[in-house]
Protein backbone atom coordinates (compact mmCIF):
# COMPACT_ATOMS: atom_id res chain seq x y z
CA UNK A 1 0.00 0.00 0.00
CA UNK A 2 0.78 3.98 -0.64
CA UNK A 3 1.61 6.31 2.15
CA UNK A 4 -1.39 7.62 1.42
CA UNK A 5 -2.82 4.56 1.86
CA UNK A 6 -1.51 3.85 5.31
CA UNK A 7 -2.59 7.15 6.54
CA UNK A 8 -6.08 6.82 5.62
CA UNK A 9 -6.64 3.74 7.31
CA UNK A 10 -5.07 5.20 10.35
CA UNK A 11 -7.33 8.09 10.56
CA UNK A 12 -10.12 5.68 10.37
CA UNK A 13 -8.33 3.68 13.02
CA UNK A 14 -7.72 7.03 15.11
CA UNK A 15 -11.79 7.87 14.77
CA UNK A 16 -12.34 3.95 16.15
CA UNK A 17 -10.44 4.59 19.13
CA UNK A 18 -12.43 7.77 19.46
CA UNK A 19 -15.61 6.46 19.96
CA UNK A 20 -14.43 3.29 22.24
CA UNK A 21 -12.74 5.67 24.41
CA UNK A 22 -16.26 7.90 24.35
CA UNK A 23 -17.82 4.75 25.36
CA UNK A 24 -15.79 3.73 27.60
CA UNK A 25 -15.74 7.41 29.70
CA UNK A 26 -19.65 7.01 29.95
CA UNK A 27 -19.32 3.73 31.73
CA UNK A 28 -21.52 0.66 31.95
CA UNK A 29 -23.64 1.32 35.31
CA UNK A 30 -25.00 -2.55 34.88
CA UNK A 31 -25.29 -5.63 33.36
CA UNK A 32 -28.10 -4.15 31.02
CA UNK A 33 -26.03 -1.34 29.95
CA UNK A 34 -22.79 -3.50 29.06
CA UNK A 35 -25.04 -6.13 27.11
CA UNK A 36 -28.40 -4.30 25.98
CA UNK A 37 -26.07 -0.38 25.75
CA UNK A 38 -28.98 0.60 28.55
CA UNK A 39 -31.93 -0.24 26.21
CA UNK A 40 -31.77 3.04 24.73
CA UNK A 41 -30.67 2.47 21.02
CA UNK A 42 -32.09 4.41 18.36
CA UNK A 43 -33.37 3.35 15.03
CA UNK A 44 -30.34 4.60 13.36
CA UNK A 45 -27.87 2.56 15.51
CA UNK A 46 -29.81 -0.25 15.55
CA UNK A 47 -30.45 -0.94 11.67
CA UNK A 48 -26.76 0.43 11.36
CA UNK A 49 -25.10 -2.37 13.61
CA UNK A 50 -27.24 -4.94 12.59
CA UNK A 51 -26.22 -4.64 9.11
CA UNK A 52 -22.32 -4.23 10.06
CA UNK A 53 -23.11 -7.44 12.55
CA UNK A 54 -24.43 -9.05 9.96
CA UNK A 55 -21.81 -7.95 7.39
CA UNK A 56 -18.77 -9.48 8.31
CA UNK A 57 -16.08 -12.42 6.61
CA UNK A 58 -18.44 -14.65 5.12
CA UNK A 59 -19.56 -11.26 3.10
CA UNK A 60 -16.07 -10.21 2.17
CA UNK A 61 -14.61 -13.43 1.23
CA UNK A 62 -17.19 -15.85 0.88
CA UNK A 63 -20.11 -13.63 -0.84
CA UNK A 64 -17.72 -12.57 -3.37
CA UNK A 65 -15.90 -16.07 -3.45
CA UNK A 66 -19.58 -17.38 -4.51
CA UNK A 67 -20.39 -14.96 -6.89
CA UNK A 68 -17.00 -16.29 -8.67
CA UNK A 69 -17.96 -19.52 -8.17
CA UNK A 70 -21.30 -19.97 -8.78
CA UNK A 71 -22.71 -16.68 -9.77
CA UNK A 72 -26.19 -15.63 -8.65
CA UNK A 73 -26.67 -19.11 -6.97
CA UNK A 74 -26.08 -17.83 -3.47
CA UNK A 75 -28.13 -14.24 -3.91
CA UNK A 76 -31.18 -15.83 -2.40
CA UNK A 77 -29.58 -15.12 1.14
CA UNK A 78 -28.86 -12.15 0.69
CA UNK A 79 -32.42 -11.10 -0.74
CA UNK A 80 -33.59 -11.37 2.54
CA UNK A 81 -34.65 -7.94 4.02
CA UNK A 82 -38.25 -9.38 3.84
CA UNK A 83 -37.22 -11.71 7.07
CA UNK A 84 -35.84 -8.33 8.78
CA UNK A 85 -39.32 -7.15 8.44
CA UNK A 86 -40.71 -10.36 9.50
CA UNK A 87 -38.79 -9.47 12.59
CA UNK A 88 -39.47 -5.72 13.00
CA UNK A 89 -43.32 -6.59 12.56
CA UNK A 90 -44.07 -10.01 13.55
CA UNK A 91 -41.28 -10.86 16.43
CA UNK A 92 -40.80 -7.61 17.84
CA UNK A 93 -43.89 -6.96 19.86
CA UNK A 94 -43.78 -10.47 21.30
CA UNK A 95 -39.19 -9.85 22.32
CA UNK A 96 -40.44 -6.35 23.48
CA UNK A 97 -43.06 -7.47 25.94
CA UNK A 98 -41.39 -10.37 27.12
CA UNK A 99 -38.18 -7.80 28.63
CA UNK A 100 -35.50 -10.86 27.96
CA UNK A 101 -32.05 -10.19 27.31
CA UNK A 102 -31.42 -13.19 25.39
CA UNK A 103 -33.39 -15.55 23.09
CA UNK A 104 -32.73 -18.78 24.87
CA UNK A 105 -34.56 -16.62 28.32
CA UNK A 106 -37.44 -16.06 25.92
CA UNK A 107 -37.88 -20.12 25.17
CA UNK A 108 -37.66 -20.28 29.18
CA UNK A 109 -40.95 -18.12 29.38
CA UNK A 110 -42.65 -19.68 26.40
CA UNK A 111 -41.34 -23.00 26.97
CA UNK A 112 -39.44 -24.24 30.21
CA UNK A 113 -35.63 -23.71 31.69
CA UNK A 114 -34.66 -27.05 30.06
CA UNK A 115 -35.47 -25.80 26.43
CA UNK A 116 -33.59 -22.12 27.10
CA UNK A 117 -30.13 -23.98 28.28
CA UNK A 118 -30.23 -26.44 25.21
CA UNK A 119 -30.77 -23.62 22.77
CA UNK A 120 -28.31 -21.66 24.97
CA UNK A 121 -25.90 -24.90 24.01
CA UNK A 122 -26.57 -24.95 20.36
CA UNK A 123 -25.69 -21.18 20.05
CA UNK A 124 -22.50 -21.27 21.70
CA UNK A 125 -21.52 -24.45 19.16
CA UNK A 126 -23.00 -22.43 16.24
CA UNK A 127 -20.79 -19.64 17.14
CA UNK A 128 -18.00 -21.79 16.86
CA UNK A 129 -18.61 -23.48 14.09
CA UNK A 130 -19.69 -21.05 12.44
CA UNK A 131 -19.00 -16.90 13.10
CA UNK A 132 -15.60 -17.72 14.92
CA UNK A 133 -14.19 -19.83 12.06
CA UNK A 134 -15.38 -17.91 9.53
CA UNK A 135 -14.63 -14.53 10.41
CA UNK A 136 -11.16 -15.45 11.80
CA UNK A 137 -10.59 -17.44 8.92
CA UNK A 138 -11.53 -14.76 6.26
CA UNK A 139 -9.41 -11.92 8.75
CA UNK A 140 -6.54 -13.78 7.83
CA UNK A 141 -7.10 -14.72 4.31
CA UNK A 142 -7.61 -10.82 3.10
CA UNK A 143 -4.98 -9.16 5.00
CA UNK A 144 -2.70 -12.11 3.50
CA UNK A 145 -3.82 -11.24 0.10
CA UNK A 146 -3.77 -7.24 0.24
CA UNK A 147 -0.66 -6.61 2.36
CA UNK A 148 0.75 -9.39 -0.12
CA UNK A 149 3.03 -10.74 2.68
CA UNK A 150 3.62 -15.07 2.76
CA UNK A 151 5.46 -15.24 6.28
CA UNK A 152 6.95 -12.96 9.25
CA UNK A 153 10.60 -14.66 10.38
CA UNK A 154 10.63 -14.01 14.14
CA UNK A 155 12.79 -15.97 16.59
CA UNK A 156 13.98 -17.80 13.91
CA UNK A 157 10.52 -19.01 12.58
CA UNK A 158 8.67 -18.34 9.80
CA UNK A 159 4.87 -17.53 10.83
CA UNK A 160 2.77 -17.60 8.16
CA UNK A 161 0.92 -14.16 8.02
CA UNK A 162 -2.61 -15.33 7.50
CA UNK A 163 -2.24 -16.37 11.76
CA UNK A 164 -0.73 -13.18 12.50
CA UNK A 165 -3.59 -11.49 10.88
CA UNK A 166 -6.58 -13.53 12.23
CA UNK A 167 -5.46 -13.57 15.96
CA UNK A 168 -4.10 -9.76 15.68
CA UNK A 169 -8.02 -9.44 14.56
CA UNK A 170 -8.89 -11.08 17.14
CA UNK A 171 -7.60 -9.60 19.86
CA UNK A 172 -7.86 -5.83 18.53
CA UNK A 173 -11.68 -6.29 18.53
CA UNK A 174 -11.60 -7.89 21.93
CA UNK A 175 -10.14 -5.37 23.79
CA UNK A 176 -12.33 -2.84 22.73
CA UNK A 177 -15.94 -5.33 23.25
CA UNK A 178 -14.44 -5.95 26.15
CA UNK A 179 -14.20 -2.63 28.03
CA UNK A 180 -16.88 -0.97 25.53
CA UNK A 181 -19.71 -3.56 25.92
CA UNK A 182 -22.99 -3.40 23.70
CA UNK A 183 -22.56 0.39 23.44
CA UNK A 184 -19.25 0.05 21.25
CA UNK A 185 -20.70 -2.44 19.36
CA UNK A 186 -23.40 0.00 18.51
CA UNK A 187 -21.84 3.25 17.85
CA UNK A 188 -18.78 1.74 16.13
CA UNK A 189 -21.31 0.43 13.70
CA UNK A 190 -22.37 3.55 13.24
CA UNK A 191 -18.98 4.27 11.78
CA UNK A 192 -18.18 1.67 10.19
CA UNK A 193 -21.64 0.91 7.83
CA UNK A 194 -20.73 4.38 5.70
CA UNK A 195 -17.44 3.38 5.36
CA UNK A 196 -17.91 -0.17 4.31
CA UNK A 197 -20.21 0.92 1.75
CA UNK A 198 -18.20 3.89 0.16
CA UNK A 199 -15.19 1.51 -0.44
CA UNK A 200 -17.36 -1.70 -1.63
CA UNK A 201 -18.97 0.61 -4.14
CA UNK A 202 -16.00 1.85 -5.34
CA UNK A 203 -14.61 -2.18 -6.25
CA UNK A 204 -18.01 -2.24 -7.81
CA UNK A 205 -17.72 0.45 -9.93
CA UNK A 206 -14.09 0.69 -10.85
CA UNK A 207 -14.63 -3.18 -11.20
CA UNK A 208 -17.64 -3.00 -13.64
CA UNK A 209 -15.15 -0.13 -15.69
CA UNK A 210 -12.30 -2.28 -15.65
CA UNK A 211 -14.04 -5.14 -17.29
CA UNK A 212 -16.42 -3.05 -20.06
CA UNK A 213 -19.31 -2.13 -18.41
CA UNK A 214 -22.34 -4.09 -16.86
CA UNK A 215 -23.67 -5.79 -20.28
CA UNK A 216 -20.39 -7.54 -20.79
CA UNK A 217 -19.85 -8.65 -17.56
CA UNK A 218 -23.30 -10.05 -17.94
CA UNK A 219 -22.67 -11.87 -21.00
CA UNK A 220 -19.35 -13.45 -20.10
CA UNK A 221 -21.05 -14.74 -17.02
CA UNK A 222 -23.90 -16.21 -19.20
CA UNK A 223 -21.38 -17.87 -21.43
CA UNK A 224 -20.67 -20.22 -18.13
CA UNK A 225 -22.92 -22.66 -18.13
CA UNK A 226 -24.00 -25.60 -15.77
CA UNK A 227 -24.20 -29.37 -17.38
CA UNK A 228 -28.36 -28.67 -16.84
CA UNK A 229 -28.26 -25.28 -18.74
CA UNK A 230 -27.91 -22.70 -16.28
CA UNK A 231 -25.81 -19.74 -16.69
CA UNK A 232 -23.74 -18.10 -13.60
CA UNK A 233 -26.61 -14.90 -13.69
CA UNK A 234 -29.29 -17.67 -13.40
CA UNK A 235 -31.43 -17.35 -9.69
CA UNK A 236 -33.52 -20.42 -10.39
CA UNK A 237 -31.35 -23.64 -11.18
CA UNK A 238 -32.15 -26.94 -12.29
CA UNK A 239 -33.73 -29.30 -10.24
CA UNK A 240 -31.30 -31.54 -10.97
CA UNK A 241 -28.31 -29.37 -10.03
CA UNK A 242 -26.52 -30.91 -7.48
CA UNK A 243 -25.68 -27.89 -5.49
CA UNK A 244 -28.89 -25.26 -6.14
CA UNK A 245 -31.63 -26.80 -6.97
CA UNK A 246 -35.00 -24.44 -6.81
CA UNK A 247 -36.54 -27.16 -5.22
CA UNK A 248 -34.72 -26.74 -2.35
CA UNK A 249 -33.26 -23.24 -2.44
CA UNK A 250 -36.34 -20.76 -2.27
CA UNK A 251 -37.90 -23.20 1.67
CA UNK A 252 -34.16 -23.93 2.09
CA UNK A 253 -32.89 -20.26 2.49
CA UNK A 254 -36.22 -18.69 3.52
CA UNK A 255 -35.39 -21.60 6.81
CA UNK A 256 -31.93 -20.18 7.43
CA UNK A 257 -33.20 -16.49 7.00
CA UNK A 258 -35.98 -16.99 9.38
CA UNK A 259 -33.71 -18.58 12.01
CA UNK A 260 -30.44 -16.12 11.43
CA UNK A 261 -32.68 -13.18 11.25
CA UNK A 262 -35.83 -13.75 13.49
CA UNK A 263 -34.11 -16.07 16.60
CA UNK A 264 -30.38 -15.88 16.59
CA UNK A 265 -28.85 -14.25 19.20
CA UNK A 266 -26.63 -12.34 17.30
CA UNK A 267 -28.70 -10.61 15.57
CA UNK A 268 -31.96 -9.91 17.69
CA UNK A 269 -29.59 -8.43 20.50
CA UNK A 270 -29.45 -5.58 18.15
CA UNK A 271 -33.34 -5.20 18.70
CA UNK A 272 -33.48 -5.77 22.08
CA UNK A 273 -31.52 -3.03 23.02
CA UNK A 274 -33.58 -0.75 21.15
CA UNK A 275 -35.53 2.25 23.44
CA UNK A 276 -38.95 1.19 22.46
CA UNK A 277 -40.38 -0.74 20.37
CA UNK A 278 -41.26 1.94 17.69
CA UNK A 279 -37.13 2.66 17.11
CA UNK A 280 -36.75 -1.18 17.54
CA UNK A 281 -39.18 -1.68 14.43
CA UNK A 282 -37.64 1.47 12.36
CA UNK A 283 -34.30 -0.29 12.90
CA UNK A 284 -35.09 -3.41 11.18
CA UNK A 285 -36.80 -1.35 8.50
CA UNK A 286 -33.35 0.90 8.08
CA UNK A 287 -31.52 -2.25 8.54
CA UNK A 288 -33.74 -4.31 5.80
CA UNK A 289 -32.87 -1.37 3.44
CA UNK A 290 -29.24 -1.76 3.86
CA UNK A 291 -29.34 -5.48 3.09
CA UNK A 292 -30.43 -5.05 -0.06
CA UNK A 293 -26.81 -3.94 -0.91
CA UNK A 294 -24.44 -7.13 -0.62
CA UNK A 295 -25.51 -8.79 -3.44
CA UNK A 296 -24.56 -5.62 -5.38
CA UNK A 297 -21.69 -4.26 -3.25
CA UNK A 298 -19.71 -8.09 -2.69
CA UNK A 299 -21.02 -11.03 -5.11
CA UNK A 300 -21.60 -9.03 -8.18
CA UNK A 301 -18.02 -7.85 -7.79
CA UNK A 302 -17.48 -11.84 -7.67
CA UNK A 303 -18.60 -12.48 -10.76
CA UNK A 304 -16.92 -9.00 -12.43
CA UNK A 305 -13.36 -10.94 -10.93
CA UNK A 306 -14.69 -13.98 -13.11
CA UNK A 307 -15.25 -12.14 -15.48
CA UNK A 308 -11.90 -9.86 -15.31
CA UNK A 309 -10.22 -13.34 -14.44
CA UNK A 310 -11.55 -14.44 -18.11
CA UNK A 311 -10.13 -11.95 -20.27
CA UNK A 312 -6.86 -12.00 -18.28
CA UNK A 313 -6.95 -9.08 -16.88
CA UNK A 314 -6.31 -10.50 -13.40
CA UNK A 315 -5.26 -13.53 -11.63
CA UNK A 316 -7.20 -15.19 -9.21
CA UNK A 317 -5.21 -17.71 -6.63
CA UNK A 318 -8.58 -18.77 -5.38
CA UNK A 319 -12.02 -17.94 -5.60
CA UNK A 320 -12.43 -16.49 -2.07
CA UNK A 321 -9.48 -14.02 -3.21
CA UNK A 322 -11.85 -12.38 -5.66
CA UNK A 323 -12.79 -9.66 -3.29
CA UNK A 324 -9.54 -8.52 -2.19
CA UNK A 325 -7.98 -9.32 -5.32
CA UNK A 326 -10.10 -6.67 -6.60
CA UNK A 327 -8.94 -4.57 -3.84
CA UNK A 328 -5.17 -5.08 -4.20
CA UNK A 329 -5.40 -4.26 -8.55
CA UNK A 330 -7.93 -2.12 -9.37
CA UNK A 331 -8.25 0.71 -6.71
CA UNK A 332 -6.30 3.86 -6.69
CA UNK A 333 -4.24 5.35 -4.21
CA UNK A 334 -6.00 6.92 -1.13
CA UNK A 335 -8.96 3.82 -1.98
CA UNK A 336 -7.08 1.37 -1.18
CA UNK A 337 -6.73 2.72 2.45
CA UNK A 338 -10.72 3.44 2.29
CA UNK A 339 -11.61 -0.05 1.35
CA UNK A 340 -9.36 -1.85 3.52
CA UNK A 341 -10.80 0.77 6.60
CA UNK A 342 -14.02 -1.26 5.77
CA UNK A 343 -13.06 -4.45 5.71
CA UNK A 344 -11.48 -4.04 9.06
CA UNK A 345 -14.76 -2.71 9.84
CA UNK A 346 -16.65 -5.40 8.72
CA UNK A 347 -14.88 -8.04 10.41
CA UNK A 348 -14.45 -6.17 13.68
CA UNK A 349 -17.93 -5.36 13.90
CA UNK A 350 -19.21 -8.91 13.20
CA UNK A 351 -16.50 -10.39 15.51
CA UNK A 352 -17.32 -7.34 18.33
CA UNK A 353 -20.86 -8.43 18.12
CA UNK A 354 -20.17 -12.14 18.43
CA UNK A 355 -18.12 -11.06 21.74
CA UNK A 356 -20.87 -9.55 22.93
CA UNK A 357 -23.76 -12.02 22.53
CA UNK A 358 -21.43 -15.09 23.25
CA UNK A 359 -20.56 -13.38 26.38
CA UNK A 360 -23.92 -12.70 27.51
CA UNK A 361 -25.19 -16.37 26.56
CA UNK A 362 -23.00 -18.15 28.90
CA UNK A 363 -23.26 -15.50 31.45
CA UNK A 364 -27.15 -15.13 32.03
CA UNK A 365 -28.25 -18.77 30.61
CA UNK A 366 -25.87 -20.90 32.42
CA UNK A 367 -23.82 -19.05 34.98
CA UNK A 368 -26.20 -16.50 36.70
CA UNK A 369 -28.58 -19.53 36.96
CA UNK A 370 -25.92 -21.27 38.72
CA UNK A 371 -24.95 -18.53 41.18
CA UNK A 372 -27.70 -15.69 41.31
CA UNK A 373 -26.40 -13.38 43.71
CA UNK A 374 -22.97 -12.19 42.09
CA UNK A 375 -22.28 -8.59 41.77
CA UNK A 376 -23.10 -7.45 37.65
CA UNK A 377 -19.43 -6.38 37.78
CA UNK A 378 -18.66 -9.93 38.40
CA UNK A 379 -21.03 -11.58 35.67
CA UNK A 380 -19.06 -8.65 32.96
CA UNK A 381 -15.91 -10.55 33.97
CA UNK A 382 -17.09 -14.22 33.99
CA UNK A 383 -18.89 -13.36 30.39
CA UNK A 384 -15.33 -12.06 28.97
CA UNK A 385 -13.69 -15.24 30.25
CA UNK A 386 -16.27 -17.37 28.46
CA UNK A 387 -15.69 -15.04 25.07
CA UNK A 388 -12.04 -15.58 25.04
CA UNK A 389 -12.96 -19.67 25.30
CA UNK A 390 -15.52 -19.42 22.46
CA UNK A 391 -12.86 -17.84 20.37
CA UNK A 392 -10.35 -20.20 21.18
CA UNK A 393 -12.51 -23.07 20.37
CA UNK A 394 -13.32 -21.66 17.11
CA UNK A 395 -9.54 -20.79 16.16
CA UNK A 396 -9.08 -24.72 16.82
CA UNK A 397 -12.19 -25.56 14.26
CA UNK A 398 -10.08 -23.57 11.03
CA UNK A 399 -8.26 -26.17 10.02
CA UNK A 400 -11.37 -28.77 10.04
CA UNK A 401 -13.36 -26.25 8.25
CA UNK A 402 -10.48 -25.45 5.60
CA UNK A 403 -10.47 -29.47 5.56
CA UNK A 404 -13.78 -29.59 4.13
CA UNK A 405 -13.02 -28.13 1.05
CA UNK A 406 -16.03 -26.10 0.19
CA UNK A 407 -16.19 -21.77 -0.79
CA UNK A 408 -16.05 -19.98 2.30
CA UNK A 409 -19.73 -18.88 1.84
CA UNK A 410 -21.01 -22.15 0.67
CA UNK A 411 -19.53 -23.48 4.09
CA UNK A 412 -21.66 -21.65 6.16
CA UNK A 413 -25.06 -21.85 5.10
CA UNK A 414 -24.10 -25.52 4.69
CA UNK A 415 -23.74 -25.28 8.42
CA UNK A 416 -26.10 -23.36 9.42
CA UNK A 417 -28.62 -25.51 7.22
CA UNK A 418 -27.99 -28.03 10.13
CA UNK A 419 -28.60 -25.62 13.00
CA UNK A 420 -31.18 -23.73 11.69
CA UNK A 421 -34.38 -25.77 11.01
CA UNK A 422 -35.14 -26.74 14.88
CA UNK A 423 -34.72 -23.91 16.06
CA UNK A 424 -36.92 -22.58 13.61
CA UNK A 425 -39.44 -25.04 13.79
CA UNK A 426 -39.54 -24.32 17.91
CA UNK A 427 -39.85 -20.35 17.62
CA UNK A 428 -42.40 -20.44 14.62
CA UNK A 429 -44.59 -22.87 16.60
CA UNK A 430 -44.44 -21.43 20.31
CA UNK A 431 -45.43 -18.01 18.86
CA UNK A 432 -48.21 -19.11 16.24
CA UNK A 433 -49.85 -21.38 18.78
CA UNK A 434 -50.46 -21.64 21.94
CA UNK A 435 -51.20 -24.95 21.89
CA UNK A 436 -47.86 -26.35 21.38
CA UNK A 437 -46.61 -27.49 25.19
CA UNK A 438 -43.08 -27.06 27.05
CA UNK A 439 -42.22 -31.13 26.12
CA UNK A 440 -42.66 -30.46 22.29
CA UNK A 441 -40.80 -27.46 22.55
CA UNK A 442 -37.41 -28.99 24.37
CA UNK A 443 -37.42 -32.23 22.22
CA UNK A 444 -37.97 -30.38 19.00
CA UNK A 445 -34.58 -28.78 19.79
CA UNK A 446 -32.53 -31.85 20.76
CA UNK A 447 -34.29 -33.69 17.63
CA UNK A 448 -33.23 -30.91 15.05
CA UNK A 449 -29.74 -30.21 16.67
CA UNK A 450 -29.39 -34.09 16.96
CA UNK A 451 -30.01 -35.13 13.57
CA UNK A 452 -28.35 -32.10 11.95
CA UNK A 453 -24.79 -32.62 13.61
CA UNK A 454 -24.84 -36.50 12.71
CA UNK A 455 -25.07 -35.31 9.05
CA UNK A 456 -22.25 -33.09 10.22
CA UNK A 457 -20.07 -35.62 11.13
CA UNK A 458 -20.67 -37.75 8.99
CA UNK A 459 -19.72 -35.27 6.52
CA UNK A 460 -16.08 -34.62 8.63
CA UNK A 461 -15.07 -38.24 8.77
CA UNK A 462 -16.61 -39.70 5.25
CA UNK A 463 -19.14 -42.18 4.71
CA UNK A 464 -18.84 -45.01 1.68
CA UNK A 465 -22.36 -45.08 -0.23
CA UNK A 466 -24.20 -48.39 0.00
CA UNK A 467 -25.63 -48.47 3.67
CA UNK A 468 -28.18 -47.54 5.70
CA UNK A 469 -26.71 -44.15 6.82
CA UNK A 470 -25.61 -42.54 3.87
CA UNK A 471 -29.14 -43.11 2.31
CA UNK A 472 -30.71 -41.38 5.14
CA UNK A 473 -28.04 -38.93 6.15
CA UNK A 474 -25.72 -38.12 2.77
CA UNK A 475 -27.89 -38.70 -0.01
CA UNK A 476 -29.69 -35.99 -0.09
CA UNK A 477 -28.93 -32.68 -0.92
CA UNK A 478 -28.14 -30.19 1.67
CA UNK A 479 -31.49 -28.65 0.87
CA UNK A 480 -33.62 -30.63 0.64
CA UNK A 481 -32.04 -32.58 4.07
CA UNK A 482 -32.73 -29.20 5.51
CA UNK A 483 -36.22 -29.03 4.30
CA UNK A 484 -36.83 -33.01 5.65
CA UNK A 485 -35.50 -31.83 8.78
CA UNK A 486 -37.61 -28.86 9.51
CA UNK A 487 -40.75 -31.01 8.64
CA UNK A 488 -39.64 -33.78 10.73
CA UNK A 489 -39.32 -31.81 13.76
CA UNK A 490 -42.83 -29.86 12.69
CA UNK A 491 -43.98 -33.05 12.99
CA UNK A 492 -42.86 -33.91 15.98
CA UNK A 493 -43.82 -31.00 17.71
CA UNK A 494 -47.37 -30.89 16.62
CA UNK A 495 -47.49 -34.88 17.51
CA UNK A 496 -45.90 -34.67 20.97
CA UNK A 497 -48.06 -31.13 21.87
CA UNK A 498 -51.44 -33.87 21.56
CA UNK A 499 -49.87 -36.06 24.06
CA UNK A 500 -48.58 -33.57 27.01
CA UNK A 501 -49.39 -31.43 28.97
CA UNK A 502 -49.76 -27.40 28.17
CA UNK A 503 -48.60 -24.65 29.70
CA UNK A 504 -50.62 -22.10 31.97
CA UNK A 505 -52.20 -19.67 29.68
CA UNK A 506 -51.58 -17.06 32.15
CA UNK A 507 -48.34 -17.63 32.13
CA UNK A 508 -47.39 -16.88 28.29
CA UNK A 509 -49.80 -13.62 27.97
CA UNK A 510 -48.39 -11.81 25.13
CA UNK A 511 -45.99 -14.30 24.32
CA UNK A 512 -48.58 -16.14 21.55
CA UNK A 513 -50.72 -15.06 18.68
CA UNK A 514 -53.74 -14.35 20.27
CA UNK A 515 -52.60 -14.31 24.10
CA UNK A 516 -51.96 -10.47 24.43
CA UNK A 517 -54.13 -7.99 25.78
CA UNK A 518 -55.74 -5.28 24.83
CA UNK A 519 -53.27 -2.55 26.09
CA UNK A 520 -50.25 -4.40 24.61
CA UNK A 521 -52.42 -4.85 21.29
CA UNK A 522 -52.52 -0.58 21.59
CA UNK A 523 -49.35 -0.23 22.18
CA UNK A 524 -48.06 -2.44 19.20
CA UNK A 525 -50.60 -0.01 17.05
CA UNK A 526 -49.31 2.62 17.95
CA UNK A 527 -45.30 2.05 17.88
CA UNK A 528 -45.78 2.51 13.85
CA UNK A 529 -47.49 5.08 11.53
CA UNK A 530 -48.06 4.91 7.39
CA UNK A 531 -44.42 5.44 6.86
CA UNK A 532 -43.35 2.50 8.22
CA UNK A 533 -45.30 0.49 6.49
CA UNK A 534 -44.87 2.64 2.70
CA UNK A 535 -41.02 2.11 3.90
CA UNK A 536 -41.93 -2.03 4.47
CA UNK A 537 -43.63 -1.95 0.69
CA UNK A 538 -40.76 -0.10 -0.90
CA UNK A 539 -37.60 -2.82 0.47
CA UNK A 540 -40.72 -6.15 -0.53
CA UNK A 541 -41.06 -4.26 -4.31
CA UNK A 542 -37.42 -3.94 -4.54
CA UNK A 543 -36.76 -7.82 -3.93
CA UNK A 544 -39.60 -8.58 -5.90
CA UNK A 545 -37.71 -6.77 -9.18
CA UNK A 546 -34.52 -8.22 -8.14
CA UNK A 547 -35.75 -11.87 -8.78
CA UNK A 548 -37.69 -10.55 -11.83
CA UNK A 549 -34.59 -9.74 -13.86
CA UNK A 550 -31.80 -12.24 -12.45
CA UNK A 551 -34.87 -15.44 -12.40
Amino acid sequence: MSTLDWIVLGLFCVALIGIVIWVIAKKDKNTTDYFLAGRDATWIAIGASIFASNIGSEHLVGLAGAGAESGMAMAHWEMHGWMILMLGWLFVPFYSRSKVFTMPEFLERRYNPQARSFLSIISLVSYVLTKVAVTVYAGGVVFKDVFDIEYITAFGYNIDFFWISAIGLVVLTGIYTTFGGMKAVLYTSVLQTPILLIGSLAVLVLGLIKVGGWGEMMEICRANVTVHGDSMTSLMRSPKDLDFPWTGVILGSAIIGFWYWCTDQFIVQRVLSGRDMKQARRGTIFGAYLKLTPVFIFLIPGMIAFALNQKGLITLSSNDAAFSTMVKELLPIGFKGVVIGGILAALMSSLASLFNSSAMLFTIDFYQKHKPNESDKHYVIVGRVATVVIVLLGILWIPVMKGIGKVLYEYLQDVQSLLAPGIAAVFLLGIVSKKTTPAAGLWGLIIGFTLGMTRLALNIFGLEEGNLLYAVFLSHNWLHYEIYLFIVVIITMIIISYFTKRKDPETIVGLTMGSATAAQRAETRESYNYWDIINSIIIITIILVFYAYFW
